[in-house]
């Protein structure tokens, strides 16, 4: 029925149905409100923007997980209020003077209010003290920079020095090209300060969201104790069309999915949306159980 609706309301509004008479006369163009009806990309089910928000931004007829801002999954992870942010003013610079890097990356600030495409701090989940690190793909489809890197290996090395577990929700398109080298250097710096945390002892879990995929994907993405993933997300390193042009044989149709990872053993869990916050508690208080994560 939305679906109609949809259709319908599409057709009136942008002046292209005629009246009753069949007479063609101008009709007056109205603005459709942007926020009032979600159609979902992948089934192309209509429902209310409401209902699909307080769904948790999941298509209630295929499951679509959409993409999310780094906030919003914070919002729905931590306790209430509990986030202190670390390095929250960390700007990039321009290392090899990549034309217009500048003036892009303002304009990216002044739409999305972030800094740069990662947001690190501190938070309690259901009282546990965690560190936390947040994607968003909405600054440069959270390609890893200098800032990217940076950011990162602190919060690792501030879980490390006080002895806590790290949670943290990758969204990425890989290395970020308008930095060069120094954003392939980030990979090997966040695997440095994983492994030292790993060292320590304590809990690292990855939860991987729609796209993680490049350089995230092959390092501090992959390097977790414990790998979940949300249903359906593309998770890999290269694209279909590179490798099957590398290998010269066709790919399986689900592959690079959370669901074929996991068949694989690259994926531990696959966990819906709505269950994140439970089941990241859970973990956390099985980690304490054995004798790991936070001395307190």
């Amino acid at each position: 029925m939305l679906e109609d609706l949809f259709s319908v309301v599409k057709t009136r509004f942008n002046g292209t149905e005629s009246n009753s008479s069949n007479s063609k006369k101008d009709v007056k163009k109205t603005d459709i409100p942007n926020d009032l009806l979600f159609k979902c990309p992948r089934c192309s089910n209509v429902t209310f923007m409401d209902d699909f928000i307080g769904n948790a931004k999941v298509c209630p007829k295929c499951n679509y997980h959409s993409r999310i801002s780094a906030k919003e999954r914070i919002d729905m992870t931590i306790d209430k209020g509990s986030l202190i942010e670390f390095d929250k003013n960390m700007t990039s610079k321009n290392p090899i003077d990549f034309q217009d890097y500048e003036q892009k990356q303002e304009s990216i600030r002044e739409k999305t209010g972030l800094k740069d495409a990662i947001i690190t701090g501190e938070a309690t989940i259901r009282g546990d003290r965690i560190v936390i690190a947040v994607m968003d793909s909405r600054y440069m489809m959270a390609s890893m920079g200098s800032v990217v890197g940076e950011k990162l290996t602190r919060a690792f090395e501030f879980a490390t020095q006080n002895k806590l577990p790290i949670i943290v929700f990758t969204a990425s398109g890989g290395a970020r090209m308008q930095e060069g080298t120094v954003s392939l250097m980030q990979m090997a710096k966040t695997s440095g300060a994983v492994a030292r945390h790993n060292k320590a002892g304590l809990l690292y879990i990855t939860v991987m969201t729609d796209p993680t995929t490049g350089g995230v994907t092959a390092s501090f993405a992959s390097l977790g104790d414990i790998i979940i993933a949300e249903p359906k997300v593309l998770i890999g390193f290269a694209g279909r069309r590179v490798i099957e042009g590398t290998i010269k044989q066709r790919l399986p149709d689900d592959f690079q999915s959370a669901e074929f990872l996991m068949e694989k053993g690259f994926v531990d869990m696959i966990v819906e949306r709505k269950k994140i916050r439970r089941t990241l508690s859970h973990l956390l208080k099985l980690h304490q159980s054995k004798g790991g994560g936070s001395d307190e």
